[in-house]
């Protein structure tokens, strides 16, 4: 071993011995105090929402369609989603569309769901199914949705 592999080999020698002790005598700085994050347990089973008529219209190449949604529920609704099918004439589905809630839907929560189609000149019917990680979802319709704390 030539000298210069012997001083690179004893600097990291000194190195990891000394490490420890330079940090072990820092101190870490305070941490800012974070928000308590409480963990709720998800609705199970059926659950309950409010929804508004929905509102549909053709806009340029697209059907699109609004419906506002409040959870009614006494607990956060996990995976919420909703689908609504197209149908023709024959009662064959051509086309549709889904939204999933991206968290956890809470309690008196009101939510605007948007749904968007491709237009086709043989759409004749819709329909929309709620529903949720854990089960099924009651939904009822109601002229207005206001959010209560």
């Amino acid at each position: 071993m030539n000298f210069s592999q012997r001083t690179v080999a004893l600097a990291a020698a000194c190195a990891i011995i000394i490490a420890p002790a330079a940090i072990a005598g820092q101190t870490p700085a305070p941490a800012a105090p974070a928000a308590q994050r409480k963990l709720i347990s998800p609705q199970r089973g059926d659950a309950t929402v409010e929804i508004t008529k929905p509102n549909t219209q053709a806009k340029g190449a697209e059907v699109i369609t609004v419906i506002m949604v409040k959870n009614t529920s006494p607990a956060p609704i996990a995976g919420f989603k909703v689908e609504e099918n197209w149908y023709d004439a024959g009662n064959t589905a051509i086309g549709g569309d889904v939204y999933r809630h991206p968290k956890p839907f809470m309690p008196n929560e009101v939510i605007t769901v948007t749904l968007k189609t491709p237009k086709n000149p043989k759409m004749k019917t819709n329909q929309y199914q709620f529903s949720h990680a854990n089960g099924a979802i009651k939904p009822k319709t109601v002229p207005k949705l206001t959010p209560t704390t």
